[in-house]
């Protein structure tokens, strides 16, 4: 591979309080960045940019919620006013509401949408002009392979990761006059966020995520990667491609099974209120990189056992289906 030459490069990263936007800024902190960091908690957004100067470097921060075209021109602008070039834009800012669609209010399933697949492009229109100006960028979209797979009790995310991975393609072929303006779409598995702690919950039942759950810290070395060598489509851990290959063979199969594991969950989780979580509000807990949800060790720790639990549990899977029939 290509040295990663990073100093001095101005990258954008929304979302940036909690998760992966927080693992990727401490990721590309001690390159000698310039980091412009977005989110809409002040405070905690304050707290990431003083450990990332600690790591190396320059920060500037930018209280912006993504939903709102404005303030992502007005991003755009700081970003590009402050070092007088924007060379990377990370589109990373994104909740999540889980619970049966018509339980789910429908302002709740648009917000989603609007933060999720809005915010992409809310951000995305705001940098081309800058791209096109200078005839050189890099777009990194964090979609998620919720991309590929739907999530039952989820609609509005599909939905919302449905359409963002069709825009993305959609502009990588309107772009391909501007060779040097790169659009690179990431599709890591579940992640060990606490973006499910933060999550709207209308399903009556505590939410943990599906295992395997992968350090966002992987997710975040695959985006320096990228930044240094952009890629088109990445999947990070193995078990993105193996959904992602499930859904592509036995697509009827694969969604009924993820349906019957979420019901068999319910019915023995802890029962919980409804909550907006993080939708409208910022929120004053879980604002690390990590959920605590993952298996300890390094980022590519027991992919073989991963690979091959979730293999064990797709053909499990799909004879417990096939026997309903």
């Amino acid at each position: 591979m290509k040295e990663i030459r990073l100093k001095d490069k101005t990258i954008v990263i929304t979302g940036a309080s909690s998760g992966a936007g927080r693992s990727a800024a401490f990721e590309f902190a001690p390159y000698g960045t310039n980091l412009v960091l977005a989110a809409r908690n002040e405070s905690v957004l304050e707290e990431v940019a003083a450990e990332c100067r600690e790591l190396g470097a320059q920060v500037l921060t930018v209280i912006t919620d993504v939903t709102d075209p404005k303030a992502m021109i007005n991003l755009a602008n700081e970003a590009n006013i402050w070092k007088n070039r924007i060379d990377i834009w990370i589109n990373n800012a994104g909740v999540l509401a889980a619970g049966s669609f018509e339980s789910t209010p429908m302002e709740v399933h648009t917000r989603v949408i609007e933060t999720n697949l809005l915010g992409y492009m809310n951000g995305t229109h705001a940098v081309l002009p800058f791209f096109k100006a200078q005839q050189a960028g890099i777009i990194i979209n964090n979609i998620s392979i919720g991309g590929f797979l739907p999530v039952p009790y989820g609609a509005g995310y599909t939905a919302s990761k449905f359409g963002l991975r069709g825009f993305s393609e959609a502009l990588k072929a309107e772009l391909t006059p501007w060779p040097e303006i790169y659009v690179c779409d990431l599709f890591p598995a579940f992640l060990d966020t606490p973006g499910i702690q933060h999550a709207g919950n209308y399903t009556g039942k505590v939410l943990i995520p599906s295992p395997p759950v992968y350090d966002p810290k992987r997710l975040a070395q695959a985006m320096v990667q990228i930044a240094g060598n952009p890629k088109s489509n990445t999947y990070v851990g193995s078990a993105s491609l193996l959904l992602k290959l499930s859904h592509a063979l036995f697509p009827e199969l694969t969604t009924k099974i993820t349906g019957t594991v979420i019901r068999k969950y319910f019915k023995t989780a802890k029962t919980i209120v409804p909550t907006s979580g993080n939708l409208f509000n910022t929120v004053d807990y879980g604002m690390s990189t990590n959920g605590g949800w993952g298996i300890p060790g390094k980022p590519k720790a027991h992919r073989k056992y991963i690979a091959a639990g979730l293999a064990a549990g797709l053909v499990a899977g799909f004879l417990l289906v096939g026997l309903r029939k």
